[in-house]
């Protein structure tokens, strides 16, 4: 009987400890599983972390001076509830600004914070501040070249003299996008002690490649940015201080401004990386940009949230600064240009932008846990027809299980297009001793006035039918496609040609052919054939070719001696679907983007596509079933807490009847 007691005794003891146990880890995890306040934070979705405390700002301006003397105009938004500025301090979010921090708008003063971007900052508790860089807006000095030495260091001074605020909890971070990220990277590279986080949105890495891209002059990008800067500066009438209500000083300023230099004056006599700028006594490519700094920016240790866009003009740089920096880092590709235009997809991009930029900002300067850098650290959009387009995420780049497939140039006809030769696209390697494709150069041949290159200086983008340029050059089509072809990566074109000239410019097009025979942009690669040597580069360039252009790697060509041309396109994600074709488009101009060198009679241009000269293009193709879609990344903590729960409970029931069976 006292037996029995005891073992009855050891059995509820037994179902007790096991029970109690589940009710510990249920109660440890309850908050998951019934929280008092929802709490979400996963990309483009964020509540419960933080909250929106302040309904108002106060805006106040000053200058400030730099080491030498220069004066700096600085907009200061604090946060404030129904007009009464906070009191206490908080972490500063600021932007260093090459287009005007404030400007008048129909009679009515426009800053920062008449912006929904900038105004999710000031309601969740961060002072916003916004700085005309030397030689702009309402800031003394001249601009003497773009994010020249001067400039950066003024950037430097501005972080430790926010940090030192009496409004200023000591946290920095900043913001920006095109110009405005850039300099975030520069001011980086000063390491400035109380920079905590940056969000750098559609930054260029290397200059050379967007100004001379392998050789290729971009000059209507040039031109256009120092057209538009120099009415920014001169003529139109920026905001004043609040010291200064008469305008005096902003008078004087705008008349130092007068001898900013032109960036097209500038960078279009420098050919070559290693051109030495007479005014300045430096070398711009080596010196102007995120690249000449990469040993410093690592140094730093600043974390670096990248937003990119597929039809940026700086697309690859993104990748290349996601590459090269060890910092704390995060990157995001959508299927955006450098300006959105279209109103739905400029909505998508700054929500998310908006979101994104808080979660960041709240956990590197707040220390608020909402799990942001626990998530893969690689976010890209896959572009599928009618924008039917999904978000995928990665952990690696290049994506580890791409294949790369070389379709090879054959002789046509495709039936596809009326262009001078029609030719084939394949994988099939070619067989024959001989073969190519004859061109005279079309100096009247263009992508149009929509294109990445336009609108990364404030115009259209909305590629045409490519039709017409196609018609002006040599193509190469596909068959139509049996099933879909994904690719994402970065493309590489090796091209055999040769020529009667000494030197061309070559463009190359991948494009994507619906059945009515409509021509879709899906990326391009450029390359002068003088900087056709390829060298080891001075940075990680992602294992693609890289031709280092200094003036001593110049090398004209050999009239109708055959060359082989390297070179990699603006990396992409595109899904081409099964029943259309995949073209790639070759031109020796593109008339409304890049210079033209003219000569009469245009030269004769020759594309091999035999056994021995081969050409083709290097596509980066990704599986249905390799490839990582992104639906839940994360399993709930709730679903594993209530999982852990009830296989506790199952245990100790189990042990509790096996005990009562015996």
């Amino acid at each position: 009987m006292k037996l029995s007691i005891r073992i009855r005794k050891r059995r509820l003891f037994s179902l007790g400890f096991y029970v109690l146990l589940g009710l510990v880890i249920f109660s440890t995890c309850s908050s998951s599983i019934f929280p008092q306040q929802e709490k979400i934070s996963k990309f483009g979705e964020y509540k419960g972390y933080s909250t929106e405390l302040y309904d108002s700002w106060v805006r106040v301006s000053q200058y400030l001076t730099m080491r030498d003397g220069v004066r700096l105009a600085v907009d200061i938004i604090r946060p404030a509830k129904q007009g009464k500025p906070n009191e206490e301090p908080l972490p500063v979010i600021w932007i260093h600004n090459r287009y005007r921090r404030a400007f008048i708008q129909e009679g009515r003063l426009i800053s920062a914070a008449d912006f929904p971007l900038y105004q999710s900052f000031l309601k969740y508790g961060y002072v916003l501040v916004n700085v005309d860089v030397r030689g702009s807006g309402a800031s003394f000095g001249s601009w003497q070249g773009i994010f020249t030495p001067a400039e950066t260091q003024d950037s430097f001074e501005i972080t430790e003299w926010l940090a030192s605020q009496p409004w200023s909890d000591g946290n920095i971070g900043m913001f920006g996008g095109s110009y405005l990220g850039i300099t975030q990277l520069m001011c980086a590279s000063t390491k400035p002690p109380n920079l905590k986080a940056i969000f750098p949105m559609v930054s260029l890495f290397d200059i050379y490649t967007v100004g001379y891209h392998n050789g290729v002059f971009y000059d209507d990008l040039l031109r256009t940015w120092s057209e538009l800067t120099k009415i920014l500066d001169t003529e139109v009438v920026a905001v004043g201080v609040d010291s200064d209500p008469e305008g005096k000083l902003l008078k004087a300023a705008i008349e130092e401004h007068k001898s900013n230099r032109s960036l097209y004056e500038i960078f279009a006599p420098l050919k070559f990386r290693d051109s030495l700028d007479e005014i300045s006594g430096e070398q711009p490519y080596y010196k102007w940009h995120p690249a000449a700094f990469v040993r410093e920016i690592n140094e730093s240790g600043v974390p670096i949230y990248l937003w990119c866009g597929w039809f940026d003009s700086f697309t690859k740089d993104g990748f290349l600064l996601y590459r090269n920096f060890s910092n704390p880092k995060k990157i995001v590709i959508g299927a955006w240009s450098h300006s959105p235009r279209d109103p739905e997809i400029a909505k998508e991009e700054f929500s998310l932008a908006v979101t994104e930029a808080l979660r960041w900002f709240d956990y590197w300067l707040k220390e608020i846990e909402n799990g942001i850098m626990d998530e893969p650290p690689i976010r890209y959009q896959l572009m599928k027809a009618k924008k039917e387009n999904e978000w995928r995420t990665a952990r690696e780049w290049p994506l580890p299980q791409e294949k790369r497939i070389k379709y090879f140039f054959h002789q046509g006809k495709s039936g596809s297009v009326d262009s001078v030769n029609d030719g084939l696209l394949s994988p099939r390697y070619p067989n024959k001793k001989k073969g190519n494709d004859d061109y005279a150069v079309d100096y009247t041949a263009t992508t149009g006035q929509a294109t990445r290159w336009d609108n990364a200086v404030g115009g259209s983008f909305e590629y045409p039918d490519l039709r017409a340029n196609d018609e002006k050059g040599l193509t190469y089509t596909t068959e139509p496609l049996s099933q879909d072809v994904e690719v994402t990566g970065h493309p590489v074109a090796h091209l055999w040609l040769s020529t009667t000239t000494s030197d061309l410019d070559v463009f190359l097009y991948l494009e994507e052919i619906d059945p009515d025979g409509f021509s879709h942009y899906v990326t391009e690669g450029a390359i002068r054939a003088s900087h056709r040597a390829l060298h080891q580069p001075y940075y990680d360039n992602l294992n693609l070719p890289f031709h280092r252009s200094h003036e001593e790697d110049y090398k004209p060509l050999i009239s109708l001696e055959p060359v082989e041309l390297v070179f990699d396109l603006q990396p992409t994600s595109n899904v081409f679907n099964a029943g259309n074709r995949i073209r790639v488009t070759i031109t020796c101009a593109d008339k409304d983007n890049a210079e033209v060198h003219e000569e009469s009679p245009p030269p004769i241009v020759s594309i091999y596509r035999n056994k021995k000269l081969s050409s083709y293009i290097i596509l980066p193709l990704i599986s249905e079933e390799e490839a990582r879609f992104v639906g839940e990344e994360e399993f709930p903590l709730a679903m594993v807490s209530i999982i852990l729960f009830i296989v506790i409970i199952i245990i100790a029931l189990t042990l509790y009847i096996r005990r009562r069976i015996r």
